[in-house]
């Protein structure tokens, strides 16, 4: 242990504490949701890096003027710097700036962290190492301690957690290592803090499931209770799943949604709903046709299984390759809709059928099944490429594909876009505007 305020070590049979991650750009949003965080009991309030990088050290002076210590004697400030170099100055830049605790990442030279240790004597401020990304956590955690380190911060990085992955694991390993306070953050819900305590957690650091939440007091009031009652509170949102599970958070986000979570890409142009207000995604079954040849098409549908999405390249021109005929042989084989770029025909018979559908044509006239083109090859569909068992999802918008191997992490990115919007809509309704919250002004390009 460094020699800074011994207050802000913790007590044996204290208990876990909840630390709140503001990783916001704007500083006022971030000090709306800190107020909020504070009210809900949180007892550690983190300036995370983008906020850090986007406001410098004057979030953590905001901080410290909008909790002083006369007012909140236990609530104390992490300034997430992830030194690398030059621990010595930025610990002190921390220090004087009101932090009573600066991270440096494991991975920085040990000569780097002994520079911050010192520096964290001087000026009283505690040090925490972030685990984040070392590839031998355990024995990286030992060495850290024998350094001298306050904390030791097991993370799980947002680009990892959008791959359905979580830091309880090395948590516990480095529980098994090492005595002194340990951090723990990786995508915490209410639903997993208290996994977080058993695993040996000191401090759980929670951020999106807070600071992205319409209440953030609330949240951070269940996850405190999460935390102290040893046990799992359900949360519909802050999810984070893997492939087997995406259709739980499928079923809760847009193809806006998605194309935000892969940089405004994956749309397939110009399709529209044949029946609108309805939802569907699911793996695809490709098909190449032409105009108005709809052997292939009709074929698709034996070979597709209950859920498949039946994906039509039909050349984005008529005569049709799909109707009411082929639409109710999918419904009863259980498939979840028909993709088309090209034409389709007998849409009132198909919105009676019940059967969702997208194309970019609609045509009364047919042609004949000569049997041209290929099933399970792949495809470009609406301007992208779409290969056997990428996924498509569909809605009032448009349709997108999702690369089959990039599955889970864009169905979780895409859930992020959803929760970050949840909460901008609620300070839209509590009276502000969607260019001052943001502050596009501010954020345009030079």
């Amino acid at each position: 242990m460094t020699d800074s305020d011994p207050s802000l070590a913790v007590a044996a049979g204290v208990g876990a504490r909840l630390q709140v991650a503001l990783d916001f750009l704007e500083l006022t949003r971030a000090m709306k949701c800190a107020r909020e965080a504070v009210a809900g009991g949180a007892q550690i309030l983190e300036v995370g890096t983008p906020l850090l990088k986007s406001e410098g050290l004057d979030a953590v002076r905001a901080l410290r003027a909008e909790f002083p210590a006369s007012k909140h004697p236990s609530l104390r400030i992490v300034c997430d710097t992830k030194t690398m170099d030059a621990g010595r100055i930025e610990f002190e830049a921390a220090a004087k700036a009101g932090a009573h605790v600066a991270t440096v990442l494991a991975t920085a030279a040990d000569s780097t962290i002994r520079d911050c240790v010192e520096a964290g004597r001087n000026y009283g401020v505690q040090v925490e190492v972030d685990l984040i990304n070392v590839a031998d956590p355990v024995e990286r955690a030992r060495q850290c301690e024998a350094l001298g380190v306050d904390v030791i911060g097991v993370h799980c990085g947002i680009d990892e957690q959008m791959q359905g992955r979580d830091p309880f694991a090395v948590l516990r390993a480095v529980r098994a290592a090492v005595g002194c306070e340990l951090a723990v953050a990786g995508g915490i819900t209410s639903e997993t803090a208290a996994s977080a305590v058993e695993s040996g957690a000191d401090v759980v650091v929670v951020g999106g499931a807070i600071t992205k939440s319409e209440d953030a007091a609330g949240a951070a009031r269940t996850i405190l209770a999460a935390i102290r009652s040893r046990r799992a509170i359900e949360s519909k949102l802050f999810r984070r799943v893997t492939a087997e599970r995406v259709s739980q958070v499928l079923s809760l986000v847009s193809t806006p949604n998605l194309s935000d979570a892969m940089h405004r890409s994956g749309e397939m142009h110009g399709l529209e709903a044949v029946i609108e207000g309805v939802k569907v995604f699911g793996p695809a079954v490709t098909v190449r046709t032409y105009p108005g040849d709809w052997a292939k098409p009709v074929e698709a549908i034996d070979a597709a299984k209950p859920g498949d999405v039946i994906v039509i390249d039909a050349g984005s021109r008529g005569p049709a390759v799909w109707g009411e005929l082929a639409s109710e042989s999918a419904k009863v084989r259980g498939l979840k809709a028909v993709i088309i770029d090209g034409a389709i025909r007998d849409v009132d018979a198909i919105r009676s059928i019940g059967f969702p559908a997208w194309s970019r044509l609609r045509t009364p006239t047919a042609w004949e099944p000569k049997g041209f083109g290929e099933i399970g090859a792949p495809i470009v569909c609406a301007g992208q490429s779409v290969r056997p068992g990428d996924w498509i999802v569909a809605d009032d918008s448009g349709v997108v594909r999702i690369p089959r191997e990039k599955l889970a992490e864009v169905v979780n990115r895409a859930n992020d876009v959803f929760e970050h919007e949840n909460r901008l809509r609620a300070e839209i309704r509590a009276g502000g505007t969607l260019s001052a919250l943001k502050e596009l002004a501010r954020w345009e390009k030079k």
